[in-house]
């Protein structure tokens, strides 16, 4: 197949746009990232694949909504929007967390240093607040491992510190299928003390019938220096979401008749996910000479509860139950020392750290009937107590000398998972999983010319079961103790170019990885897992930035993975053979843009995204999600008068009004694979806001 035959649709895109005209901001073709390094270095001298996306690519004609707004535009990601807000966005990088049903798995997210994933790997991205984010870094690669267990890739968000004069401001959003959100801020500084606080309500009658969605979001930021030597951050953060329909999947046959048809049982059973999610965190940074200490601490609670469509009479309505319901109690921190060392020629930082997180539910599962009357809360059928705790060592050392950059780094990554069963009147599934392993990482970097610079990078890593991948055992009795983590060995290989006003990133990259996670089965809202022998993965990135003119800039971001297993091995649908495809997975991904500012008061941009068909499950036999291609048009205006400055926001989502299957469930066991995207969808919103 030819790498780049999907790459010909972008050079449509400029046709689309107007004629230029005057000056604009140049694009930032170097930006400073901490991911992977732990301290603030140019992405262009890293010796590994990591890209920053800044605040102005997160907002400017943007929703503010899912990350899947932004997080196109990184190479090797693929983030599909499931439009069902009690399931949450699916990432994967490289073809990690490909199989989540739910949620994010084998990614790590972090947002302002605080973990939005627990110590077994689970996450959640509808945590991170876009409307306060001043970057996101997207860490890609064997590096990644740095980072410990369930770390495929590294998605870390930043809020903006509160600066300048203070400012009050307002914005409301409104478009298709009863969106609305409406969003107030303020933020500044005043006598050295950095504020942010942000509130934003978003309501959705969804795409699909029974998608309806109402998202409560809060945010709080101080930043303050005690003295000259140190600073302190001081978050808090909150998501609400309650009622939220769930409209499961779609078969193939009734997204064709109509995409935006629901699964009767979902309206039998009236399945729906409230959410409560309240978190604090401090950052505190201290310099003595030229060390740095820095320490990260956290707490928090997240409560759910989650109504099934799994059929009254069945096995799993009598075990775990068709109704889920936790009380999550979550903290942590990490502690971090940062050494220069003068002794050695170049510049050589040590690093020292230790990483402690801990994650524990009140688990409840009850049916989802009484008597006659489905979807509603029944008979206790579980009660446990679930605790996931992990406890991380870690060096690292950053060397540059000459032409050359040197990282390397090994953690020792430590989870434990504890189950103490309460309902024992079938049994008590109590027990204890421990998972621990060593990941080294090593990167090499070379600057041919300072312009051009090529890279080498190594490491091993290992992905453990999450609770939930845990929680049911094929035979339907207790936790699944049997499941093994996997454990991969990645090698990567790229070049990073500045030429004129364009930067270019490209990496190959191969991962092996044996007993692989993947799906058993998926029936009724509860899935089990298996491990899969060995899977291989082999790929290529590419990333582009250009300024082509004042008031020009490009963005193509293209990735190829040959995403297959490498050894068969059997699962109830038979015998997968070595070489299927890894369900979840496309081959193919390519965004474009093209954005236009003829002055400071305009902006507009068209995108561009292609997709491969995704197969389903592991047999690659049933119906493959299409390929598809897609087209947003977006704009934003701003006027400044005195105190006040004025915006609007005008977007248009697939411009050619195309049907696509956005999203997949991976093996389903009712065949329920499919969820559609929404054909043209429109928004438009206006904001002020007033400086003191």
């Amino acid at each position: 197949m030819n790498f780049f035959a999907p790459a010909r649709f972008a050079l449509l895109l400029p046709g689309l746009c107007l004629a230029p005209a005057s000056f604009a901001e140049t694009l930032e073709l170097d930006p400073s990232v901490i991911t992977g390094s732990r301290s603030a270095s140019p992405s262009f001298d890293l010796p590994y694949s990591v890209d920053s996306i800044n605040q102005q690519q997160i907002s400017d004609g943007q929703l503010g909504i899912n990350a899947s707004e932004v997080l196109s535009r990184v190479p090797g990601l693929v983030v599909q929007n499931r439009q069902n807000y009690a399931q949450d966005l699916q990432i994967s990088s490289r073809g990690f967390g490909a199989r989540s049903a739910f949620g994010v798995r084998g990614i790590k997210l972090i947002a302002d240093g605080i973990p939005a994933s627990t110590p077994d790997g689970q996450g959640q991205a509808a945590t991170f607040n876009l409307d306060t984010a001043e970057r996101i870094e997207v860490l890609r690669g064997p590096a990644a491992t740095l980072y410990g267990s369930n770390a495929g890739g590294v998605i870390q968000m930043f809020s903006r510190d509160g600066e300048g004069p203070p400012r009050i401001g307002a914005e409301t959003l409104v478009g298709s299928d009863g969106m609305s959100k409406n969003h107030l801020t303020a933020e500044g500084a005043t006598d050295d003390v950095g504020f942010v606080l942000d509130a934003s309500r978003m309501d959705t009658d969804g795409y699909r019938d029974h998608s309806a969605a109402r998202r409560d979001q809060t945010f709080a930021k101080l930043n303050l220096k005690p003295d000259e030597d140190s600073k302190l951050a001081l978050i808090y953060s909150s998501l609400e979401q309650n009622g939220t329909q769930d409209p499961l999947g779609q078969t193939w046959a009734a997204y064709k008749a109509d995409p935006r048809s629901v699964t009767p049982a979902a309206l039998t059973y009236n399945t729906r996910k409230s959410i409560d999610h309240q978190q604090v965190g401090l950052n505190y940074e201290r310099y003595f000479g030229d060390a740095t200490l820095q320490v990260n601490a956290y707490n928090g609670t997240r409560s759910v509860i989650q109504y099934l469509a799994i059929p009254k009479g069945t096995p799993g309505n009598n075990q775990g139950g068709g109704v889920v319901q936790f009380d999550r109690k979550f903290y942590g921190g990490s502690l971090r020392w940062l050494q220069p060392v003068h002794s050695v020629p170049g510049d050589l930082t040590l690093i020292g750290g230790l990483d402690y997180d801990q994650s524990r539910d009140s688990r409840h599962g009850y049916q989802n009937f009484v008597g006659d009357q489905l979807g509603v809360k029944g008979a206790l059928v579980r009660d446990e107590i679930d605790t996931a705790r992990s406890l991380d060592p870690y060096v690292q050392a950053n060397w540059a000398i000459d032409n050359w950059t040197v990282q390397a780094g090994l953690r020792y990554s430590t989870m434990e998972l504890d189950v103490h069963d309460q309902f024992l009147s079938n049994g008590d599934d109590s027990g204890t999983k421990r998972y621990e392993k060593a990941t080294p990482s090593m990167s090499v970097m070379y600057a041919f010319t300072p312009e051009l610079h090529g890279y080498v990078s190594a490491g091993k890593g290992f992905e453990t079961p999450t609770q939930a991948e845990l929680a049911y055992s094929p035979n339907g009795n207790g936790f699944n103790f049997g499941l093994k983590p996997s454990e991969s060995t990645q090698y990567e290989m790229g070049l990073k170019a500045q030429l004129a006003n364009t930067r270019i990133n490209a990496a190959i990259f191969q991962i092996t990885t044996s007993d692989e996670l993947v799906v058993l089965s998926n029936t009724g809202g509860r899935t089990t897992y298996q491990n899969a022998g060995r899977t291989l993965r082999r790929g290529f990135e590419l990333g582009v930035e250009s300024q082509l003119a004042d008031d020009w800039t490009t963005t193509l971001a293209y990735t190829r993975l040959q995403a297959t297993y490498d050894r068969d091995f059997t699962s109830p649908k038979g015998l997968i053979d070595k070489g299927n495809d890894l369900p979840g997975v496309p081959q193919t991904t390519l965004f474009a843009e093209v954005n236009w500012k003829p002055a400071d008061w305009v902006s507009t941009a068209i995108e561009g995204m292609y997709r491969s068909k995704v197969y389903v499950e592991d047999t690659n036999t049933q119906k493959a999600a299409p390929a598809y291609s897609v087209f947003n048009w977006r704009a934003k205006f701003e006027q400044k008068v005195d105190h006040w400055t004025f915006h609007q926001t005008l977007r248009l989502d697939n411009l050619l009004d195309r049907q696509y299957v956005g999203s997949v469930i991976v093996a389903d066991g009712n065949n329920r694979f499919y969820e559609a995207a929404p054909g043209r969808s429109w928004y438009a919103g206006a904001g002020a806001q007033y400086s003191f």
